[in-house]
């Protein structure tokens, strides 16, 4: 063996004792959960694998946990497909280790072999520019299936001193911007660009996202981030022969007017407006600007007439799964926290709005940085929960599911449909 792995002790790690409770849940899905949860730190010896044909991570609209921006590895690839964006961690934190086992590349943990895992390959116009000389890796991202159009990194709430308390986007924007040169604004013809040399790869990609931080201005709010969306879409729009495309605009909830723009002016196919967090006075508490701004009631509103627009299924909500559970003023016991995510969550369901969740990862540049997340065993009861909502009220989740986004361990269960 390249490394020398420990002898197991009698006592189960929390992984083995979680799927022990949870026996019908996949392994490999708790896996990636534990991973996202606790972190990944990349041995030399690991380092040291790498190579040209691996896609290295690019800019993005959060910060890591390490609070730094190296030339590390995207993601992770499990046995069976399943994908873990790394978030890398100090030591200090407990994280995994990605090193070598028998000369493959491994997640270890206590010294014992997790899985064995593969890296993403690049994307050919990863190593590309644009005309205007812009890396086009530094201008479109990718996933598993889909390309990220991460337009803005600026949000307004943060002008206003109320940002929400685990976001990041603020300290990181200026640390790629200083660091990497990414502007923090991007042109609409840089963008189209590179999405169109980025589908000259024939069948790798079947999506485009797009997303940004919040613009209050305009006559009403948020019409100026709703002009910024549609020039962004229409620019997209001139590399594909049909009107409509598959697309998911991640954005502030905007009303029927603004919503009605986007869906008859673009080629825009599904809509997410991300809540955070279920439950009004957490929501209050934790996404001040967006209680003060909007307010809880009329955020779900917003969502649900949506669903007019777009349709049943084309219509969802983004959580940071376990925020509601952060200190002083969130839930102190875990399943109360999961009875009433749950139940938010289902009275959205009814309406045709899906909820999906990432781990919460408490990063140095928040306002919750020296929080610790939830169990394990928390985050595999809330990925099962709000899957089996969806398939209770018979909801697809195609365009965030484990093949485009691999980003939420809810929406990997999909493939158990």
């Amino acid at each position: 063996m390249t490394v020398a792995l420990k002898k197991v002790a009698a006592k189960e790690s929390e992984l083995e004792l979680v799927l022990e409770q949870h026996s019908d849940f996949p392994r490999l899905i708790a896996v990636k959960i534990d991973a996202q949860r606790r972190g990944v730190h990349y041995t030399e010896r690991a380092l040291a694998t790498v190579d040209s044909s691996v896609q290295m991570r690019s800019p993005y609209l959060f910060g890591s946990r390490d609070g730094e921006i190296k030339d590390l590895p995207e993601s992770l690839l499990l046995r069976d497909g399943t994908t873990i964006l790394t978030d890398p961690t100090p030591l200090a934190q407990n994280p995994y280790l990605v090193d070598l086992v028998d000369g493959r590349l491994a997640l270890v943990d206590g010294g014992k072999l997790v899985e064995h895992i593969e890296l993403w390959p690049k994307p050919l116009y990863y190593d590309k520019k644009t005309s205007s000389g812009l890396p086009m890796s530094h201008i479109v991202s990718a996933r598993p299936q889909r390309l990220n159009v991460f337009q803005s990194s600026y949000c307004q709430f943060w002008a206003e001193d109320d940002g929400c308390k685990f976001c990041d986007i603020v300290t990181h924007t200026k640390q790629q911007k200083n660091e990497l040169g990414v502007p923090s604004r991007l042109k609409p013809e840089d963008i189209s660009e590179t999405i169109r040399e980025a589908i000259k790869e024939p069948g790798r990609f079947t999506s485009i996202c797009l997303t940004s931080g919040s613009v209050l201005k305009g006559a009403e709010l948020f019409d100026r981030e709703v002009d910024f969306y549609i020039e962004t879409l229409q620019a997209i729009g001139e590399n594909f022969a049909t009107k409509k495309f598959p697309s998911e605009l991640i954005s502030s909830a905007f009303n029927e007017r603004q919503l009605a723009r986007l869906y008859e002016e673009t080629g825009l196919t599904s809509y997410t407006s991300d809540l955070e967090v279920l439950g009004e006075d957490k929501f209050n508490w934790v996404c001040s600007g967006k209680a003060k701004w909007v307010g809880y009631g009329e955020w779900k509103q917003r969502l649900i007439r949506a669903v007019d627009i777009f349709g049943r299924g084309n219509v969802g909500t983004g959580l940071v799964g376990g925020v509601e559970l952060a200190k002083p003023h969130g839930f102190t016991s875990e399943s109360d926290a999961l009875k009433s995510t749950l139940e938010e969550a289902e009275s959205l369901a009814e309406h045709g709005v899906t909820s999906f969740y990432i781990v919460w990862v408490p990063r140095p540049g928040s306002y919750f940085k020296d929080q610790q997340n939830p169990s394990l065993d928390y985050f595999v009861r809330l990925a099962q929960g709000l899957h089996d909502l969806r398939v209770k009220y018979k909801l697809p989740i195609d365009y965030n599911d484990y093949r485009r986004c691999g980003n939420h361990p809810d929406s990997d269960l999909s493939r158990l449909l």
